[in-house]
Order: structure tokens, then C-alpha cells, then sequence
């Protein structure tokens, strides 16, 4: 009886990753095929003859390297800003005691609710009446301060000792030094999850760049990504799908290589 359910259970499994999983596999291999494949009657769902065509005509045609390299600058920049003022502020809401501190969390909380796209007309003034329009910094500014992140830090401050904080007091250090010395080392899973999260973000980022970024030097990847699509007489979907699987892999090896640490920082618990 316990090796049917089992057996049922890594079914569903299996299932549900499948059906998840698909449509990166047909992008995959549509990527390999030429429009005549792609359109074949019936479907070939193999691995097809122009690989090496389209990942070329995407990479270097529609210069999806310079757009990489922008989204990439922006991610880095944004997530690490993020992460250190997220956890600055986290420890100040945490470890330092100041009039209505309650009620600012709650205000950082109601911020969640608030997406960007609300925020776009009056940040393009901004933007614009500072001379920024065109720059990393219209790309990079607008997103450095980040609630999740602030939520994150502090829930797991909570959870840390306050024995902590008298010990490294009677020992002479500082707020810098306790931060520094403890908290950091300890906030390793958090980083990595903040880290994921912030960066996968902003890697996908499509309608602000839009708006703000005329000069196409400057544009990101998924602007970047749509070029290639409606740069084409007949769209060849075998060049637009190898520039999707292109523009996925720096997030798809951020995830994986911080994976472990991610399921961890969101667990919100202190390993023994």
C-alpha cells in the first residue's frame, strides 16, 4: 500500500513538472529549426538543423550581447543596493528604538501594494526633470529601495538571540561592528533569496525601460528580445525562441546556483 502511494505521488510529480517544463522545452527545440520545420504538418517535436544559424543571427544580428550586458550592470547594481539598505533599515527597525517605529514597518508593509506601473508618470518626471533620461541611473534608482527585502532582514533579526546584542555590547562593539561581525555572516540564506529575488526582477524588467530609454545602446534584454521579433520581414520563430533561451540562462544559473540558500532564507529559520 505505501509503495502505490508512492508510486502515485512521483507520478503527479512527474506530471506537474512536465506540464511546467514544456514550454521550455518547445523553446528549445523550435530554437534548433527552420521555419519550414517549425511549421511542418505534423509538429516535429525533435531537435532540428539550424541551431548554430539562429543562435548566431540572434546573438550577433539583433546585438543581444550589448543587451545582456546592460540588464546585467542594472540587475547587479539594483540587487545589491537593495540589499544593503533592506538590511540597514531592517536592522534600525530590529535593534534601534525610535518614535512610531511600528507604524513605519507598517507603512514599508503597505508599499507591497503599490507595483511600479502605478508609480510610472510621476517617476518619468522625476526622472526626466533630473536629467537622468537615457542613464543607468533611471534604470537603477528608482528601484533601490525594496520592502520585501526589509521584511526579510527583519523577520530574521527576530529570531536571532538577543543574548547576541548584550554579549557583543559587553564586549565593545558597536551597532557597525555587531552588523558587521554577526548579523551578516548569520544572514547568508536571506542574501541569497533576496538575491534571487531582486535579481530575476530586474533581469525581466520590460515596460519602464520602454518608457525612459530612447537610446537603444542603453536598453535591456527583454526590450532587447522584443527587437528581435519585430525586427524581422517574417518572423522566424526559430531565431526568436534562441534568443529567449539566450536571454534566460544568466537567471536560470542565478537561481540554480543560489537555490539551496533560497529555500532556506525563505524557511525564516535559524539552522541549529
Amino acid at each position: 500500500m505505501r509503495k502505490t502511494k508512492h508510486l502515485f505521488t512521483h507520478l503527479a510529480l512527474v506530471i506537474v513538472v512536465s506540464v511546467v517544463a514544456a514550454p521550455v522545452i518547445m523553446a528549445i527545440l523550435f530554437s534548433t529549426q527552420t521555419p519550414a520545420q517549425i511549421y511542418s504538418y505534423p509538429p516535429k517535436f525533435t531537435f532540428g538543423t539550424a541551431m548554430l544559424e539562429n543562435y548566431a543571427s540572434a546573438w550577433n544580428q539583433f546585438h543581444l550581447g550589448k543587451y545582456m550586458l546592460n540588464s546585467f550592470i542594472i540587475a547587479v547594481a539594483v540587487t545589491t543596493g537593495k540589499t544593503i539598505l533592506a538590511f540597514t533599515s531592517a536592522l534600525a527597525l530590529v535593534y534601534f528604538r525610535f518614535p512610531l517605529r511600528s507604524w513605519v514597518f507598517i507603512f514599508i508593509l503597505l508599499t507591497l501594494m503599490m507595483p511600479t506601473e502605478i508609480m510610472i508618470v510621476s517617476l518619468f518626471e522625476i526622472v526626466t526633470g533630473l536629467g537622468w533620461g537615457d542613464s543607468y541611473a533611471a534604470l537603477i534608482v528608482p528601484f533601490l529601495a525594496s520592502a520585501t527585502g526589509t521584511f526579510l532582514f527583519r523577520q530574521h533579526f527576530l529570531q536571532i538571540p538577543s543574548s547576541l546584542l548584550d554579549a557583543a555590547r559587553i564586549d565593545g562593539a558597536g551597532p557597525i561592528r555587531f552588523a558587521w561581525s554577526i548579523l551578516l555572516p548569520m544572514s547568508s540564506n536571506v542574501i541569497a533569496a533576496l538575491t534571487v529575488i531582486q535579481f530575476v526582477y530586474m533581469w525581466n524588467q520590460y515596460l519602464w525601460p520602454l518608457i525612459v530609454i530612447h537610446d537603444s545602446s542603453m536598453q535591456v534584454v527583454q526590450v532587447g528580445l522584443r527587437m528581435v521579433f519585430g525586427g524581422q520581414d517574417a518572423t522566424n520563430w526559430g531565431i526568436v525562441m534562441a534568443g529567449a533561451i539566450i536571454t534566460l540562462m544568466p537567471a536560470l544559473v542565478t537561481f540554480m546556483l543560489l537555490q539551496e540558500q533560497f529555500s532556506r532564507g525563505f524557511a525564516l529559520s535559524q539552522e541549529k
